[in-house]
């Protein structure tokens, strides 16, 4: 959720489909833009249950991993499509992540993409510091570079809870914490802390874009805080800035 939602839309969701190999793979472009017609609305629905929508999540990135699987993508590869599409984060967002870096705080990107891209645009913003930790879909490959899928089980906007942060490195950093603060801008996003025993006080602050007059009611029944089209880090900025204060 450290992205802008407007600026870089388009080319955040379309990343993937613009790294060479796959960008000449018409039968790839074909499939991945089919299941975004036919699951994407899904996901969005406010009229359809959670509980109803997770196996047609666990569907449409199941069938993107078939579709991923046997093309051939190198780290220089996914270096020059975040450079070519230039996916510009929040605004604030850089000066918030080095100040939770500079008062020790760790800092979880929990994404349901593709994680070595999300890595790269961490890194090509000059953000990926030591305290945040990306847990996301790695891909895999074989010995010459093909992708064999990936390296873990799939996470998709549903299921980013303790079933894939439990047995991690990041799990065990946060093991002494108990309050935290969750950013997101999908109701699945909510139970991101959900299942993290220490956890006792949670602030969820959900970014609403799409859908708003339909969805606002489910979003202010599941976050605490909900900011419509706001594309800056202030709301959660202030926040820090007021815990950081007060703790001197």
């Amino acid at each position: 959720m450290q992205t802008r939602a407007h600026s870089n839309v388009k080319q955040l969701q379309t990343m993937f489909s613009r790294i060479r190999s796959a960008a000449e793979d018409e039968t790839y472009q074909a499939t991945v833009k089919k299941l975004r017609q036919k699951y994407y609305p899904i996901e969005l629905d406010p009229h359809i249950p959670v509980k109803d929508k997770i196996k047609h999540m666990e569907d449409w990135w199941n069938l993107s991993e078939k579709a991923i699987s046997g093309l051939m993508v190198t780290q220089q590869d996914i270096d020059d499509v975040c450079l070519e599409c230039k996916p510009s984060l929040r605004n604030g967002c850089k000066e918030f992540f080095r100040d939770l870096n500079d008062s020790n705080v760790p800092a979880l990107v929990f994404s349901a993409g593709c994680g070595d891209i999300v890595a790269a645009v961490l890194k090509h913003a000059g953000v990926y510091l030591p305290n945040v930790k990306v847990i996301s879909n790695f891909l895999k490959f074989n010995e010459d570079g093909t992708i064999m899928g990936f390296k873990d089980k799939i996470i998709h906007v549903f299921n980013k809870n303790e079933y894939a942060v439990k047995n991690t490195d990041f799990y065990g950093e946060v093991a002494d914490r108990e309050n935290a603060i969750v950013l997101g801008d999908s109701l699945g996003d909510a139970a991101m802390t959900q299942g993290m025993e220490h956890c006792q006080n949670a602030l969820k602050i959900g970014f609403l874009y799409e859908q708003i007059e339909d969805s606002l009611p489910q979003y202010l029944d599941t976050f605490d805080i909900v900011l419509v089209d706001d594309q800056t880090m202030d709301v959660p900025r202030a926040i820090f800035d007021y815990i950081r204060d007060a703790a001197r």
